[in-house]
């Protein structure tokens, strides 16, 4: 079983492990690595999930239960990880704040996205890509809302109301690839037409670039970070988001909500994804 999933799991890293090697080698620039991640982002990502909302079928499950089973695990690992910033090592409000984003906040996307593909194919993307439609706006808002009334308490801001954040946060929201993406993908599949022929197959052809390309673009852009700073915050936080969330994760989709095994497993492997 080991050497199963180390087969699946392994030319992912290795391909993460390239990108890092030829920006830290100089062979491209860490221009190029940007220029590789704006085009999965703005590009090829929004085409993969388009393609995938569009047709997609989730036969009996609901994505409901899916959504409360994973946000359960994000406000388990979230309160966990600003109580740790906040009580263990007595920072502001705002630290708290950040303290919650790192230990809840998974990367679904570049990072997600290509793990799910690897290890459970194309239809581990249907549940993964059904979370990605409501993980981004949740996730921007609560955030937001909570920033500003953690700078208030800071004395850093005067506290705006959630109305006005959130109506700051839409306008943004309506201007980012992914959410146009999934806005399209509804407004397909209403429209009743096939996904077929030579648009498919552009579209097929676009999204497959995004998975390798992905990777190797997150390689790359690691060389710009390193390990330096609040060390014990950041291993407790990352203790929290690879193991206590993806654990309340998996206890509710298997016990409290009953998903498909596909989901559950997917649901928790996104979960333990980094930040």
């Amino acid at each position: 079983m080991f050497a199963q999933v180390f087969t699946i799991v392994l030319p992912v890293f290795l391909l993460v492990g390239i990108g890092y090697a030829t920006a830290r080698c100089g062979v491209l620039s860490a221009a190029v690595g940007e220029a590789l991640g704006q085009f999965v982002y703005v590009i090829a990502i929004p085409v993969l999930i388009f393609k995938t909302l569009a047709v997609v079928s989730i036969g009996d499950a609901s994505p409901w239960a899916m959504w409360l089973t994973y946000f359960g695990g994000v406000a388990v690992a979230w309160t966990t990880g600003t109580l740790v910033i906040r009580r263990l090592f007595a920072r502001e409000a705002r630290a708290g704040v950040i303290g919650g984003i790192s230990a809840g906040f998974a990367n679904t996307v570049m990072v997600g996205i290509p793990l799910v593909s690897a290890v459970f194919g194309k239809d581990g993307l249907v549940p993964l890509i059904l979370l990605i439609s409501v993980h981004l706006p949740v996730m921007t808002i609560v955030t937001a809302i909570l920033m500003e009334r953690a700078a208030a308490l800071d004395g850093m801001a005067e506290a705006r109301t959630p109305l006005a954040v959130v109506r700051t946060i839409v306008i943004s929201l309506g201007q980012n690839p992914i959410v146009i993406a999934i806005i399209c993908s509804v407004l397909w599949r209403l429209s009743g037409l096939p996904l077929t022929g030579i648009f498919e197959d552009v579209l097929n052809r676009i999204s497959s670039t995004s998975l390798p390309i992905a990777l190797l673009s997150l390689g790359m852009s690691m060389v710009l970070y390193g390990i330096r700073g609040n060390l014990l915050p950041g291993l407790l936080l990352s203790l929290v988001k690879v193991a206590v969330m993806p654990a309340v994760v998996l206890g509710l989709g298997l016990y409290l909500f009953s998903l498909p095994p596909l989901w559950v497993a997917v649901m928790t492997l996104t979960a333990a994804c980094p930040t």
